[in-house]
């Protein structure tokens, strides 16, 4: 079909989606299924951009950041410390990583979806690609190091990223792709 053609089409329930990126599985290399995927959170326009651009557009934007830690807590603190500190799993929040690949988003993607070496399952029965997106992000922002190591930031986010500070808050007001629409005025 030629070089020129990058477009991938997963099929996803009546629908398809379009993905100009390959998300591949850590371990073994081999082309992940989106398929496979639980059906609800597939379409978001987070997702949407991902699947397109291989960027996670929820990284370092505050109005996703309280989700994406919840989900974190949940489901990966268990393994990886409450700050990405690592326990029985590999630490996340600093310049080593166990998987080079995971410094892309499209790399940890595919780490979070097909799972990885030892006890890092698969998670894509267990959260919807929107909540990896939203995992990602967080896991982005417990980054502690030097932003000149975190190719996952854009220039303007390593100009004005802040690491994580324990106990910080997030509003559930914060402006953003993740902000709740706002309400509408109960009719008279």
């Amino acid at each position: 079909m030629g070089a020129a053609l990058c477009t991938i089409i997963f099929c996803v329930g009546a629908h398809a989606i379009e993905s100009s990126v390959e998300f591949h599985n850590t371990v073994t290399g081999e082309t992940l299924n989106l398929d496979e995927s639980l059906p609800q959170g597939r379409d978001t326009p987070g997702v949407k951009t991902f699947l397109q651009t291989g960027i996670d557009p929820y990284i370092e934007d505050r109005s996703c950041l309280k989700r994406g830690e919840q989900i974190f807590l949940t489901a990966c603190s268990g393994c990886h410390g409450e700050i990405g500190e690592g326990k029985v799993g590999p630490g996340l929040n600093d310049d080593y990583w166990t998987y080079p690949e995971n410094q892309t988003d499209v790399g940890i993607f595919g780490t979070v979806f097909g799972g990885a070496r030892a006890q890092m399952g698969p998670q894509v029965q267990n959260l919807t690609m929107d909540e990896m997106l939203l995992v990602i992000a967080w896991v982005r922002h417990l980054y502690k190091d030097d932003v000149k190591h975190a190719p996952w930031f854009n220039e303007a986010q390593k100009k004005t990223y802040q690491p994580y500070k324990l106990g910080e808050k997030f509003s559930d007001e914060e402006p953003g792709i993740c902000a709740a629409p706002p309400r509408q005025a109960a009719a008279e």
